[in-house]
């Protein structure tokens, strides 16, 4: 989409983990524009990526066909103040604020194509799982911008809002779960005898896979579990330790506290 311009309102971590995705194959660098709070940091993006990058939107306001509102929670109420007048009504607007309801943008943007997200940090490596819900103003071709979007860097379902806690416990802090788990596999492999290097690209890999497994055959995971524990062999023995000290049990419980903390945060 060598046409389309993109703007980002925040420049941390996220910002940066999604521009490093689509410059390879959404939209050119020239195309992106950020607006961040420090001006180094401003100059680390333009020297690291060749992006647009200042203190403000002045800039590029009225230029964009997509904003990205990417600050943190407790910056949201000034940075929304700041940007409410200036952005262009043909501007499709997402926001991955934590927390931030549509009906609390809308305030702030009552006229505008308005799309909530949540995205995960494998899209640093374009691997992330996007969910997104629409607000009253968008349209077909806005939410298609959006999927579109957010399918350059990973996959992309969109759900009803009432559902983006539970998101945000599952996917949203669910790559720390599995990189504890990765973790724990790997310490299991030293403690069998493998070398550290060789127990994590093993443990990693395995994730990885399986999680391939999932997604490209369709098939439950318990089946697919099934498949791969034999009777009195190796593997059951391993799931019956699992069972015992409340693996499962324990990531549901996870992801209900997780789900609860965004509610908090809303």
């Amino acid at each position: 989409m060598e046409d389309l311009k993109i703007g980002f309102v925040g420049g941390g971590a996220l910002v940066e983990s999604i521009i490093n995705g689509i410059i390879n194959n959404f939209v050119p660098s020239h195309n992106i524009f950020i607006s961040e709070v420090r001006a180094e940091r401003c100059a680390d993006l333009i020297n690291r990526y060749r992006v647009n990058a200042g203190v403000g939107v002045d800039n590029f306001a009225k230029e964009i066909n997509l904003l990205v509102i990417a600050v943190k929670p407790k910056d949201a109420e000034a940075a929304l103040n700041e940007i409410k007048d200036k952005i262009s009504l043909n501007t499709t607007i997402i926001s991955v604020v934590a927390g931030l309801k549509l009906e609390v943008l809308e305030k702030y943007f009552p006229n505008h194509a308005l799309i909530r997200s949540m995205p995960n940090v494998p899209i640093l490596v374009c691997e992330g799982m996007i969910a997104y819900t629409a607000g009253k103003n968008a349209q077909a071709m806005d939410i298609n911008l959006a999927k579109n979007f957010w399918s350059s860097i990973g996959r992309a379902v969109e759900v009803d809002e009432k559902l983006m806690d539970a998101v945000t416990g599952l996917s949203g802090s669910g790559p720390a779960y599995a990189f504890l788990m990765i973790d724990a596999l790997a310490d299991g492999g030293v403690a069998a005898g493998l070398p550290r290097a060789a127990a994590i690209e093993l443990a990693a890999q395995t994730l990885l896979g399986s999680a391939k497994m999932v997604l490209e055959t369709g098939t439950h995971p318990a089946i697919l579990r099934d498949k791969v524990t034999s009777p009195a062999g190796t593997t059951i023995e391993g799931v019956r330790i699992l069972e015992r000290a409340g693996f499962r049990s324990a990531l549901i419980e996870a992801v209900i506290a997780a789900t609860e903390k965004s509610k908090n945060l809303g």
